[in-house]
Formats: structure tokens, C-alpha cells, sequence
């Protein structure tokens, strides 16, 4: 039996993830592990990744697996979080308007500034002696 899904993209800093989302009670799994473990048992940090589900409240009704590469712990939850209300709201775009007010459907576009020559860092310059 093929199990339909929707798919969502999310991507943040350098981050990217393919969540898919099916209807049933299972367990969300990232990278084949269960969400919690993935991010070593921090459960602040697994409540993020699945704030679409808890505001839309479809929690129990749906689950999601997620592929997710690059990027550190932040990015990639945010990564998930993003694919997560895409595919929410591309399954039904009545939900949009409930992610939005949540703010949880704008793409964060903040990313680490690329360092320049003649520099110690992005900005950082040598300092500077007058004598």
C-alpha cells in the first residue's frame, strides 16, 4: 500500500529539509531517528521543530518524517519547522492565515556575513595606532 504525503521544503542559515508529512499516530522522525533523540533528548529544542503541528492542532492526527543536512542544531530546527508548515499549509491552505499569525511561515534570511580580505572577520578590522 503507497501512503500519500505532502511535502514541505525549509531551509535556514545553511540548513536544508525535506519534511513529508502522513496522516496517522507515529512516531517524527528526522534522518531515520526518532526527533527527540536526533537532538539528544533537548526537548525545548524538539517542541520547536514541531510548533506547526501544536498551533494548527493536528498534532495527533498527522506525523512527519524529515531529511535534514547542513547547518547546526538552530538552522535545522528551524529548517524543520519551516518544511513542516509549508507541507501544513499545502495540504490545506486554510491553514496559512493560523501559521502566519504564529510566524511561522516567512523565511528567516539571516546567514552569517562572508568574511573580506584585509580583514580578521566580516567587520572585524586591526587596530588601528596612531603613533
Amino acid at each position: 500500500m503507497k501512503e500519500t504525503f505532502f511535502e514541505g521544503i525549509g531551509r535556514r542559515k545553511t540548513s536544508t529539509c525535506r519534511v513529508r508529512i502522513y496522516e496517522g499516530k507515529k512516531a517524527n522522525t528526522v534522518n531515520g531517528k526518532a526527533l527527540v533523540e536526533y537532538f539528544n533528548g533537548v526537548e525545548k529544542v524538539s517542541r520547536e521543530a514541531v510548533k506547526p503541528l501544536q498551533v494548527t492542532e493536528l498534532e495527533n492526527k498527522y506525523y512527519f518524517t524529515a531529511v535534514v543536512s547542513g547547518g547546526g542544531i538552530t538552522g535545522q530546527v528551524d529548517a524543520i519547522s519551516l518544511g513542516l508548515a509549508r507541507a501544513l499549509y499545502k495540504m490545506d491552505e486554510t491553514l496559512k492565515p493560523v501559521l502566519r499569525t504564529a510566524g511561522l511561515v516567512t523565511r528567516d534570511a539571516r546567514a552569517v556575513e562572508r568574511k573580506k580580505y584585509n580583514l580578521r572577520k566580516a567587520r572585524k578590522k586591526k587596530q588601528f595606532s596612531k603613533r
